[in-house]
Protein backbone atom coordinates (compact mmCIF):
# COMPACT_ATOMS: atom_id res chain seq x y z
CA UNK A 1 0.00 0.00 0.00
CA UNK A 2 1.33 3.41 -1.23
CA UNK A 3 1.48 6.12 1.74
CA UNK A 4 -1.16 8.91 1.93
CA UNK A 5 -1.47 12.53 3.39
CA UNK A 6 -3.40 10.24 6.48
CA UNK A 7 0.17 8.21 7.13
CA UNK A 8 1.48 11.71 7.88
CA UNK A 9 1.87 14.38 10.14
CA UNK A 10 1.55 17.80 8.02
CA UNK A 11 0.78 20.00 10.92
CA UNK A 12 3.05 23.49 10.44
CA UNK A 13 4.78 21.94 7.67
CA UNK A 14 5.10 23.32 3.89
CA UNK A 15 3.57 20.80 1.61
CA UNK A 16 3.98 21.09 -2.13
CA UNK A 17 1.35 19.18 -4.13
CA UNK A 18 1.61 18.24 -7.82
CA UNK A 19 -2.13 18.95 -9.46
CA UNK A 20 -3.51 18.25 -12.58
CA UNK A 21 -4.90 21.64 -13.34
CA UNK A 22 -5.23 20.63 -16.99
CA UNK A 23 -8.50 22.53 -17.87
CA UNK A 24 -9.82 23.86 -21.31
CA UNK A 25 -10.20 27.53 -21.46
CA UNK A 26 -12.17 29.80 -23.94
CA UNK A 27 -11.10 33.26 -24.28
CA UNK A 28 -8.87 33.38 -20.82
CA UNK A 29 -11.73 31.50 -18.85
CA UNK A 30 -12.01 28.06 -17.95
CA UNK A 31 -14.89 25.99 -19.29
CA UNK A 32 -14.17 22.70 -17.04
CA UNK A 33 -13.10 22.81 -14.04
CA UNK A 34 -13.87 18.82 -12.85
CA UNK A 35 -9.61 18.70 -12.64
CA UNK A 36 -9.72 21.46 -10.00
CA UNK A 37 -12.73 20.60 -7.53
CA UNK A 38 -11.17 16.69 -8.35
CA UNK A 39 -8.21 18.07 -6.20
CA UNK A 40 -10.36 20.14 -3.81
CA UNK A 41 -10.69 17.26 -1.01
CA UNK A 42 -7.26 17.01 -0.24
CA UNK A 43 -6.44 21.03 -0.41
CA UNK A 44 -8.86 21.43 2.16
CA UNK A 45 -7.82 18.28 3.93
CA UNK A 46 -4.42 19.88 4.24
CA UNK A 47 -5.65 23.27 4.93
CA UNK A 48 -7.84 21.58 7.77
CA UNK A 49 -4.60 19.70 9.16
CA UNK A 50 -2.87 23.20 8.84
CA UNK A 51 -0.17 22.29 6.41
CA UNK A 52 1.16 25.76 4.71
CA UNK A 53 0.05 24.44 0.98
CA UNK A 54 2.32 24.88 -2.28
CA UNK A 55 0.49 23.76 -5.06
CA UNK A 56 2.04 23.36 -8.90
CA UNK A 57 0.80 21.77 -11.54
CA UNK A 58 1.18 22.74 -15.59
CA UNK A 59 -1.42 23.79 -18.21
CA UNK A 60 -1.10 23.15 -21.75
CA UNK A 61 2.04 23.18 -24.24
CA UNK A 62 4.48 26.18 -23.67
CA UNK A 63 6.48 24.11 -24.81
CA UNK A 64 9.43 25.27 -22.22
CA UNK A 65 8.85 28.85 -22.29
CA UNK A 66 6.73 31.28 -20.48
CA UNK A 67 4.02 31.85 -22.69
CA UNK A 68 1.58 34.38 -20.88
CA UNK A 69 -1.81 32.37 -23.00
CA UNK A 70 -0.58 29.53 -20.20
CA UNK A 71 -0.71 31.05 -17.31
CA UNK A 72 -2.29 29.70 -14.06
CA UNK A 73 -4.03 32.91 -13.39
CA UNK A 74 -7.38 32.15 -14.07
CA UNK A 75 -7.43 28.74 -12.17
CA UNK A 76 -6.08 30.84 -9.25
CA UNK A 77 -8.80 32.81 -9.28
CA UNK A 78 -10.78 29.81 -9.50
CA UNK A 79 -9.60 27.93 -6.73
CA UNK A 80 -9.91 30.89 -4.32
CA UNK A 81 -13.52 31.01 -5.21
CA UNK A 82 -14.06 27.06 -4.44
CA UNK A 83 -11.88 27.52 -1.25
CA UNK A 84 -14.16 30.42 -0.09
CA UNK A 85 -10.12 31.91 0.50
CA UNK A 86 -7.42 33.76 -1.15
CA UNK A 87 -4.80 31.46 -3.46
CA UNK A 88 -1.46 33.56 -3.12
CA UNK A 89 -0.43 33.66 -7.06
CA UNK A 90 2.57 35.48 -8.53
CA UNK A 91 3.45 34.92 -12.44
CA UNK A 92 7.03 34.23 -12.22
CA UNK A 93 7.99 33.51 -15.86
CA UNK A 94 10.94 30.98 -14.35
CA UNK A 95 8.68 29.50 -12.09
CA UNK A 96 10.70 29.91 -9.11
CA UNK A 97 12.27 33.41 -8.28
CA UNK A 98 13.08 35.42 -5.10
CA UNK A 99 9.40 36.55 -4.89
CA UNK A 100 7.83 33.35 -5.15
CA UNK A 101 10.57 31.77 -2.33
CA UNK A 102 9.46 34.99 -0.20
CA UNK A 103 5.99 33.85 -0.48
CA UNK A 104 6.46 30.00 0.19
CA UNK A 105 8.50 31.33 3.44
CA UNK A 106 6.21 33.24 4.91
CA UNK A 107 3.12 30.82 4.03
CA UNK A 108 1.04 30.70 7.76
CA UNK A 109 -0.96 27.41 8.66
CA UNK A 110 -3.48 27.09 6.51
CA UNK A 111 -2.79 28.77 3.64
CA UNK A 112 -2.50 28.08 -0.09
CA UNK A 113 -0.29 29.24 -2.98
CA UNK A 114 0.00 28.14 -6.35
CA UNK A 115 2.90 28.34 -8.45
CA UNK A 116 3.31 29.05 -12.12
CA UNK A 117 2.94 26.64 -14.85
CA UNK A 118 5.94 24.37 -14.32
CA UNK A 119 5.60 23.67 -17.86
CA UNK A 120 7.69 27.60 -18.42
CA UNK A 121 10.72 25.69 -17.53
CA UNK A 122 11.90 23.21 -20.37
CA UNK A 123 13.79 21.36 -17.49
CA UNK A 124 10.45 19.95 -16.28
CA UNK A 125 9.71 17.49 -19.66
CA UNK A 126 13.29 16.81 -19.55
CA UNK A 127 12.83 15.55 -15.38
CA UNK A 128 16.06 18.16 -15.14
CA UNK A 129 17.41 17.40 -11.31
CA UNK A 130 18.30 21.43 -10.90
CA UNK A 131 14.55 22.46 -11.67
CA UNK A 132 13.75 19.17 -9.53
CA UNK A 133 15.93 20.22 -6.90
CA UNK A 134 14.54 23.91 -6.93
CA UNK A 135 10.84 22.80 -6.76
CA UNK A 136 11.83 20.83 -3.55
CA UNK A 137 13.75 23.56 -1.60
CA UNK A 138 9.86 25.22 -1.06
CA UNK A 139 8.47 22.31 0.44
CA UNK A 140 9.25 19.39 3.14
CA UNK A 141 6.87 16.76 1.96
CA UNK A 142 5.39 15.83 -1.53
CA UNK A 143 2.11 15.15 -2.42
CA UNK A 144 1.26 13.28 -6.01
CA UNK A 145 -2.32 14.28 -6.96
CA UNK A 146 -1.78 14.19 -10.74
CA UNK A 147 -2.83 11.18 -11.90
CA UNK A 148 -3.16 12.67 -15.42
CA UNK A 149 0.92 13.05 -15.66
CA UNK A 150 1.90 10.51 -13.19
CA UNK A 151 2.79 7.83 -16.54
CA UNK A 152 5.25 10.90 -17.48
CA UNK A 153 8.56 11.22 -15.66
CA UNK A 154 8.70 15.17 -15.06
CA UNK A 155 10.47 16.78 -12.64
CA UNK A 156 7.39 17.73 -10.83
CA UNK A 157 5.59 14.43 -10.90
CA UNK A 158 8.76 12.32 -10.18
CA UNK A 159 12.24 14.15 -9.97
CA UNK A 160 10.83 16.52 -6.88
CA UNK A 161 10.65 12.93 -4.70
CA UNK A 162 14.99 12.66 -5.29
CA UNK A 163 14.43 15.42 -1.95
CA UNK A 164 11.59 14.78 -0.49
CA UNK A 165 9.28 12.65 1.22
CA UNK A 166 6.55 11.38 -1.25
CA UNK A 167 2.98 10.65 -0.01
CA UNK A 168 -0.47 10.79 -2.36
CA UNK A 169 -3.36 12.79 -2.04
CA UNK A 170 -6.83 11.24 -1.76
CA UNK A 171 -7.09 11.44 -5.65
CA UNK A 172 -4.08 8.87 -6.65
CA UNK A 173 -5.21 6.75 -3.86
CA UNK A 174 -8.98 6.50 -5.49
CA UNK A 175 -7.37 6.00 -8.84
CA UNK A 176 -4.86 3.21 -7.62
CA UNK A 177 -7.98 1.41 -5.24
CA UNK A 178 -9.95 1.41 -8.69
CA UNK A 179 -7.76 0.47 -11.36
CA UNK A 180 -5.84 -1.61 -9.22
CA UNK A 181 -8.43 -3.40 -8.13
CA UNK A 182 -9.93 -3.98 -11.36
CA UNK A 183 -6.48 -5.02 -12.58
CA UNK A 184 -5.34 -7.11 -9.73
CA UNK A 185 -8.35 -8.49 -8.29
CA UNK A 186 -11.71 -7.91 -10.32
CA UNK A 187 -14.88 -8.95 -8.88
CA UNK A 188 -16.24 -11.70 -11.80
CA UNK A 189 -17.41 -11.61 -14.50
CA UNK A 190 -14.72 -9.17 -15.52
CA UNK A 191 -15.96 -7.61 -18.54
CA UNK A 192 -13.28 -4.45 -20.80
CA UNK A 193 -14.71 -2.26 -23.33
CA UNK A 194 -12.57 -0.84 -25.71
CA UNK A 195 -13.34 1.83 -28.35
CA UNK A 196 -11.99 4.54 -29.96
CA UNK A 197 -10.40 4.88 -33.32
CA UNK A 198 -6.70 3.21 -33.56
CA UNK A 199 -6.33 -0.20 -32.85
CA UNK A 200 -2.38 0.92 -32.67
CA UNK A 201 -3.00 3.13 -29.38
CA UNK A 202 -4.70 0.38 -27.64
CA UNK A 203 -3.14 -3.11 -28.28
CA UNK A 204 -1.06 -3.05 -25.60
CA UNK A 205 -3.67 -2.96 -23.08
CA UNK A 206 -6.09 -5.10 -25.41
CA UNK A 207 -3.18 -7.67 -25.11
CA UNK A 208 -2.54 -7.38 -20.97
CA UNK A 209 -6.44 -7.36 -20.76
CA UNK A 210 -7.05 -10.68 -22.83
CA UNK A 211 -4.91 -12.42 -19.80
CA UNK A 212 -7.17 -10.87 -17.32
CA UNK A 213 -10.83 -10.31 -18.71
CA UNK A 214 -13.65 -12.75 -19.28
CA UNK A 215 -15.32 -11.09 -21.65
CA UNK A 216 -13.87 -8.41 -24.39
CA UNK A 217 -15.89 -6.28 -25.97
CA UNK A 218 -14.98 -3.84 -28.95
CA UNK A 219 -16.28 -0.85 -30.40
CA UNK A 220 -15.65 2.44 -32.10
CA UNK A 221 -13.65 3.41 -34.82
CA UNK A 222 -11.37 -0.26 -34.29
CA UNK A 223 -13.82 -2.30 -35.00
CA UNK A 224 -13.71 -1.79 -38.71
CA UNK A 225 -10.05 -2.77 -38.48
CA UNK A 226 -11.56 -6.49 -37.12
CA UNK A 227 -13.54 -6.34 -39.85
CA UNK A 228 -11.34 -6.00 -42.46
CA UNK A 229 -8.90 -8.12 -40.41
CA UNK A 230 -11.93 -10.63 -41.21
CA UNK A 231 -11.95 -10.40 -44.60
CA UNK A 232 -15.03 -7.92 -44.47
CA UNK A 233 -16.08 -5.09 -46.98
CA UNK A 234 -15.58 -1.99 -44.87
CA UNK A 235 -16.15 0.97 -47.37
CA UNK A 236 -15.04 4.33 -46.38
CA UNK A 237 -15.13 3.36 -42.63
CA UNK A 238 -11.91 4.61 -40.69
CA UNK A 239 -9.19 1.82 -41.08
CA UNK A 240 -5.92 1.35 -39.15
CA UNK A 241 -3.86 -0.35 -42.16
CA UNK A 242 -0.84 -0.97 -40.40
CA UNK A 243 -2.47 -2.99 -38.00
CA UNK A 244 -4.81 -5.29 -39.69
CA UNK A 245 -2.54 -8.36 -39.18
CA UNK A 246 -2.58 -7.39 -35.08
CA UNK A 247 -5.70 -7.22 -35.21
CA UNK A 248 -6.14 -10.88 -36.78
CA UNK A 249 -3.74 -11.90 -33.99
CA UNK A 250 -5.69 -10.58 -31.23
CA UNK A 251 -8.30 -12.26 -32.39
CA UNK A 252 -6.96 -15.54 -32.14
CA UNK A 253 -5.22 -14.71 -28.98
CA UNK A 254 -8.59 -14.57 -27.69
CA UNK A 255 -9.85 -17.85 -28.64
CA UNK A 256 -6.87 -19.06 -27.05
CA UNK A 257 -7.37 -17.50 -23.77
CA UNK A 258 -10.80 -18.58 -23.57
CA UNK A 259 -11.93 -15.25 -23.51
CA UNK A 260 -15.52 -13.90 -25.24
CA UNK A 261 -14.20 -11.10 -27.66
CA UNK A 262 -17.34 -9.62 -29.10
CA UNK A 263 -17.84 -7.54 -32.30
CA UNK A 264 -19.98 -5.20 -33.38
CA UNK A 265 -22.72 -7.64 -35.19
CA UNK A 266 -24.86 -4.18 -37.23
CA UNK A 267 -23.55 -0.87 -37.17
CA UNK A 268 -24.70 2.81 -38.40
CA UNK A 269 -23.27 3.81 -41.64
CA UNK A 270 -23.45 7.02 -43.40
CA UNK A 271 -22.22 8.27 -46.62
CA UNK A 272 -20.73 11.77 -44.95
CA UNK A 273 -18.90 12.27 -41.72
CA UNK A 274 -21.84 14.90 -40.76
CA UNK A 275 -25.19 14.52 -38.31
CA UNK A 276 -27.33 15.90 -40.44
CA UNK A 277 -26.39 13.09 -43.15
CA UNK A 278 -28.64 10.47 -43.90
CA UNK A 279 -28.13 7.47 -42.20
CA UNK A 280 -28.62 3.97 -42.55
CA UNK A 281 -28.31 0.30 -40.24
CA UNK A 282 -26.87 -2.64 -41.58
CA UNK A 283 -25.31 -6.06 -40.62
CA UNK A 284 -21.46 -5.81 -40.68
CA UNK A 285 -21.04 -8.24 -43.55
CA UNK A 286 -23.32 -5.70 -46.16
CA UNK A 287 -21.29 -2.36 -45.25
CA UNK A 288 -21.85 -0.13 -48.26
CA UNK A 289 -18.91 0.81 -50.20
CA UNK A 290 -19.82 3.88 -50.31
CA UNK A 291 -20.37 4.28 -46.31
CA UNK A 292 -18.61 4.41 -43.08
CA UNK A 293 -19.22 3.01 -40.15
CA UNK A 294 -20.13 5.74 -37.74
CA UNK A 295 -22.13 3.88 -34.71
CA UNK A 296 -22.67 0.66 -33.34
CA UNK A 297 -26.60 -1.28 -34.41
CA UNK A 298 -29.18 -2.03 -31.92
CA UNK A 299 -28.83 -5.72 -32.28
CA UNK A 300 -25.04 -4.85 -31.52
CA UNK A 301 -26.50 -2.75 -28.26
CA UNK A 302 -28.28 -5.92 -27.20
CA UNK A 303 -25.26 -8.01 -27.63
CA UNK A 304 -23.30 -5.63 -25.58
CA UNK A 305 -25.94 -5.80 -22.90
CA UNK A 306 -25.95 -9.41 -22.31
CA UNK A 307 -22.24 -9.37 -21.50
CA UNK A 308 -22.60 -6.55 -19.10
CA UNK A 309 -25.89 -6.91 -17.00
CA UNK A 310 -23.52 -10.25 -15.81
CA UNK A 311 -20.75 -8.57 -14.98
CA UNK A 312 -19.43 -7.75 -11.71
CA UNK A 313 -16.42 -5.42 -12.82
CA UNK A 314 -16.34 -2.95 -16.23
CA UNK A 315 -13.64 -1.34 -17.23
CA UNK A 316 -14.53 1.25 -20.03
CA UNK A 317 -12.35 2.74 -21.97
CA UNK A 318 -13.30 4.47 -25.67
CA UNK A 319 -16.61 5.31 -27.03
CA UNK A 320 -18.73 3.19 -29.57
CA UNK A 321 -19.43 5.22 -32.30
CA UNK A 322 -19.15 9.29 -32.92
CA UNK A 323 -20.90 10.50 -29.99
CA UNK A 324 -20.53 14.16 -30.22
CA UNK A 325 -22.75 13.93 -33.04
CA UNK A 326 -26.30 13.15 -31.81
CA UNK A 327 -27.40 10.96 -35.02
CA UNK A 328 -24.40 8.50 -33.84
CA UNK A 329 -24.20 8.43 -29.91
CA UNK A 330 -26.82 5.88 -29.57
CA UNK A 331 -24.05 3.24 -28.89
CA UNK A 332 -22.00 5.09 -26.63
CA UNK A 333 -25.06 6.78 -24.43
CA UNK A 334 -26.69 2.82 -24.44
CA UNK A 335 -23.43 1.45 -22.71
CA UNK A 336 -23.04 4.81 -20.37
CA UNK A 337 -26.73 3.74 -19.86
CA UNK A 338 -25.99 0.39 -19.00
CA UNK A 339 -22.96 1.02 -16.49
CA UNK A 340 -24.81 3.43 -14.86
CA UNK A 341 -28.01 1.01 -13.99
CA UNK A 342 -25.19 -1.51 -13.15
CA UNK A 343 -24.28 -3.32 -9.87
CA UNK A 344 -21.17 -3.67 -11.00
CA UNK A 345 -17.79 -1.81 -10.07
CA UNK A 346 -17.34 0.73 -12.82
CA UNK A 347 -14.36 1.75 -14.09
CA UNK A 348 -14.11 4.49 -16.83
CA UNK A 349 -10.32 4.75 -18.21
CA UNK A 350 -10.99 8.41 -18.67
CA UNK A 351 -10.45 10.89 -21.91
CA UNK A 352 -13.49 10.32 -24.39
CA UNK A 353 -15.49 7.61 -22.63
CA UNK A 354 -15.41 9.74 -19.49
CA UNK A 355 -16.70 13.01 -21.59
CA UNK A 356 -19.30 11.01 -23.07
CA UNK A 357 -20.30 9.89 -19.61
CA UNK A 358 -20.42 13.93 -18.46
CA UNK A 359 -22.12 14.75 -21.57
CA UNK A 360 -24.98 12.21 -21.43
CA UNK A 361 -25.23 13.55 -17.17
CA UNK A 362 -24.49 9.66 -16.56
CA UNK A 363 -21.05 10.58 -14.41
CA UNK A 364 -22.25 10.67 -10.73
CA UNK A 365 -23.58 7.08 -11.35
CA UNK A 366 -20.00 5.88 -12.07
CA UNK A 367 -18.14 3.87 -9.57
CA UNK A 368 -14.82 5.60 -10.40
CA UNK A 369 -14.12 7.98 -13.31
CA UNK A 370 -10.25 8.40 -13.68
CA UNK A 371 -9.00 11.65 -14.21
CA UNK A 372 -6.24 10.72 -16.85
CA UNK A 373 -6.81 9.17 -19.91
CA UNK A 374 -3.10 8.33 -20.82
CA UNK A 375 -1.91 6.98 -17.49
CA UNK A 376 -5.39 4.95 -16.66
CA UNK A 377 -4.53 3.33 -20.26
CA UNK A 378 -0.87 2.67 -19.04
CA UNK A 379 -1.83 1.59 -15.76
CA UNK A 380 -4.54 -1.47 -17.38
CA UNK A 381 -1.73 -2.11 -19.07
CA UNK A 382 0.14 -3.35 -16.26
CA UNK A 383 3.00 -0.53 -16.67
CA UNK A 384 5.00 1.07 -13.60
CA UNK A 385 3.99 4.68 -13.26
CA UNK A 386 6.79 7.01 -13.08
CA UNK A 387 4.73 9.39 -10.78
CA UNK A 388 2.95 6.32 -8.93
CA UNK A 389 6.53 4.72 -8.08
CA UNK A 390 7.82 7.12 -6.15
CA UNK A 391 4.99 7.41 -3.52
CA UNK A 392 6.80 5.92 -0.23
CA UNK A 393 5.07 1.98 0.55
CA UNK A 394 3.25 2.27 3.82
Amino acid sequence: MKKTIRDIDVKGKKVIVRCDFNVPQKDGAITDDNRITAALPTITYLIEQGAKVILMSHLGRPKGEPKMEFTLQPVADRLSQLLGKEVKFKSCPEVICDTIKETADSLQEGEVMLLENVRFRKEETENGAEFAKELASLGEIFVQEAFGTAHRAHASTAGIADYLPAVSGFLIEKEVKFLGGAVENPKRPFVAIMGGAKVGDKIPVIESLLKKVDTLIIGGGMSYTFFKAMGLEIGTSILDEENIDLAKALLEKAETAGVKLLLPVDVVCAKEFANETETVVVDREQIPADMMGLDIGPKTIDLYKKALIEAKTIVWNGPAGVFEMPSFARGTRAIAEILAESDAVTVIGGGDSAAAAEQFGLADKMTHISTGGGASLEFLEGKVLPGIAIIEEK
